[in-house]
């Protein structure tokens, strides 16, 4: 089974952003050019997250979504914000594959019902934004890292799966943008209890990491930000070093063709 190499693109307003831990962003580039560089580089998939949806209520990345899908052809994932049936048909309809959600599932798990039935479990990605608690643990966090909600992120990753989620992002709060790494633990303990695909996310600061986590067989695909935005490694360079390892990989064109 093919491992995913997936572009994510963390979106303020017009601008594509990355910050530390879920906050003090900053602009890095332009989210629509990104995403093409990033297709043409062998990205398997795109992920979109709207950072400051919470606070407009709403997601507001349609109107890019729709200008890269037409030239992006591989699929996306959108989320930020999503909060209804309605805001799923909409994200859809413009050109996104699935919908990402996180805080408005903690508040009324039935939405992720809602979709798969709607849409199909396809279409249907729980979030979840992890931090490490001092006693040990992680607990799920919602608005982009900033609340609590309560919930072991280990059981309400099964709790999702089980109403209705076709695949997990999961996000580690404490590595994300430091480059130092994946919570590779946290990572295998929610990957260990579900039979759906895990997306892990967060800390990706060399080729050598993204193997890490994807020598555990029950992890899907890995998410990759920082090093891609500050041009540091291209997705070739992550790709090599799985191959290198024997972690198997989409093959792009270009390798193809050698």
């Amino acid at each position: 089974m093919n491992r995913r190499l997936i572009a994510r693109l963390d979106v303020k307003m017009e601008h594509l952003i990355k910050g530390i831990h879920l906050e003090g962003w900053r602009k890095v580039g332009d989210p629509k050019a990104r995403a093409k560089l990033y297709y043409e580089q062998g990205a398997d998939e795109l992920l979109y997250m709207d950072v400051v949806a919470s606070l407009y209520g709403r997601n507001n990345l349609s109107g890019i979504v729709r200008e890269v899908a037409s030239e992006v052809f591989i699929p996306i994932t959108v989320g930020g914000g999503i909060r209804s049936l309605e805001a799923v048909k909409e994200m859809l309809s413009v050109g996104a594959d699935k919908v990402a959600i996180n805080t408005a599932a903690t508040q009324d798990p039935d939405i992720l019902r809602a979709i798969s039935d709607t849409y199909g479990s396809q279409a249907t990605v729980l979030s979840i934004e992890a931090k490490k608690l001092p006693n040990g643990g992680w607990e799920a966090m919602t608005d982009n890292g900033r609340n609590h909600c309560g919930r072991d992120a280990v059981v309400w990753a099964v709790e999702g799966q089980k109403l209705g989620a076709g695949e997990l992002l999961v996000t580690s709060i404490d590595q994300d943008g430091t480059g130092r790494g994946m919570d590779v633990a946290l990572i295998a303990a929610i990957a260990r209890e579900v039979d759906i695909p895990v997306i892990a996310s967060g800390g990706v600061g060399s080729p050598r990491h993204v193997v890490d986590v994807l020598q555990n067989p029950d992890v899907s695909a890995v998410s990759i930000a920082r090093d891609l935005h500050s041009g540091k490694y291209t997705l070739a360079d992550f790709r090599d070093a799985c191959h290198e390892t024997g972690i198997a990989t989409r093959r792009v064109a270009k390798e193809l063709a050698a």
